[in-house]
């Protein structure tokens, strides 16, 4: 917006490149179009391309579906994979999405993180761990 305001006072196209900092081929661009459509053709558009498959009802849809559970949905543990949401969201939303969709929708839309369980033995014993750590673990570290 700063260009159109030179543009407006007759500033040649390599002031107005020092000014702006950029090359002078993409304040010959600018004006051209600035000529054109005006201000209002210089400004910001939204990125282009496909379409999300989801709209965002069918985001809130499925957000309420994982927030269930993954139990509720009928598998054994309550843990997410990117197959089990893919399964859910096609469930919830008739919509059918790759692995790499999925992790978009995980991460992008719902806002949501990789985090993996962490890994310990259904046998542990946290007692039986301090009374090692208190007595055998002493004797062995200072040795014979």
């Amino acid at each position: 917006m700063r260009a159109v305001e030179l543009f407006e006072g007759g500033v040649s196209n390599a002031e107005i490149a020092r000014a702006v900092g950029v090359c002078a081929e993409s304040v010959r661009r600018w004006r051209r179009v600035w000529e054109q459509d005006g201000a209002s053709g210089l400004r910001r558009r939204a990125a282009t391309g496909r379409p999300p498959k989801l709209d965002d009802t069918q985001v809130d849809m499925v957000r309420a579906a994982l927030e269930q559970g993954a139990q509720a949905h009928g598998f054994e543990a309550d843990l997410w994979t990117l197959e089990r949401v893919g399964a859910v969201v096609t469930r919830a939303t008739g919509v059918v999405l790759s692995r790499a969709s999925v992790w978009r929708l995980l991460t992008g839309r719902l806002g949501w993180s990789l985090q993996r369980p962490e890994r310990r033995a259904v046998e542990r014993d946290e007692s039986e761990i301090a009374r090692w750590i208190a007595h055998e673990w002493p004797r062995i570290k200072k040795g014979p």
